[in-house]
């Protein structure tokens, strides 16, 4: 039988991969561009969706540092822990999500997986039934930036466990 201590890691424990890299202190200007970037990129995205997105982006690029951070924001949002946890087995989970964000999550893992081949039309025509052009716009650009944020994240080795929502 394990005891809570041992089955949860404890905040001050040393994480096994430390950092590799303080890349945004490396290179301010493109962090700032990012910043930047990620900003245009959320006007006119419903802030639960685009939580969503980030969430499902990031299971899908295995970035524990955006999952902390945009599970966290989702929280403090109102998002509840039960739509959080089933998004990574959200087509088990349909009647938890939205046709919109349904939509929104398939287009993302599409965008995001791009190994397995261009964005399927179906998925694309999915997607242009609930969103308006600009907003389909906005999203795809969303999507594209978590997706840049997690390429950083992962390839740094960004520790998670640290983050409050509010604080960035």
């Amino acid at each position: 039988m394990t005891t809570n201590t041992q089955a949860h890691a404890t905040p001050d424990r040393a994480p096994e991969h430390p950092v590799r890299l303080q890349w945004a202190q490396l290179a301010p200007e493109v962090y700032k561009a990012m910043v930047r970037l990620d900003a245009a990129s959320r006007k006119g995205v419903d802030p639960t969706l685009l939580e969503l997105v980030k969430i499902r982006a990031s299971q899908l690029n295995h970035c524990a540092f955006c999952l902390d951070m945009h599970s966290k924001d989702a929280l403090a949002a109102g998002e509840s822990v039960e739509r959080i946890v089933q998004l990574s087995a959200w087509q088990e989970s349909l009647h938890f999500y939205t046709d919109k964000e349904l939509a929104a999550i398939e287009l993302t893992e599409a965008v995001t997986v791009l190994t397995d081949g261009f964005v399927p039309d179906e998925v694309y025509a999915k997607a242009a039934e609930h969103f308006e052009e600009a907003e389909l716009a906005q999203l795809i650009a969303a999507i594209t930036v978590i997706n840049a944020w997690n390429r950083f994240g992962v390839t740094c080795r960004l520790t998670p466990g640290h983050y409050t929502p509010g604080s960035h």
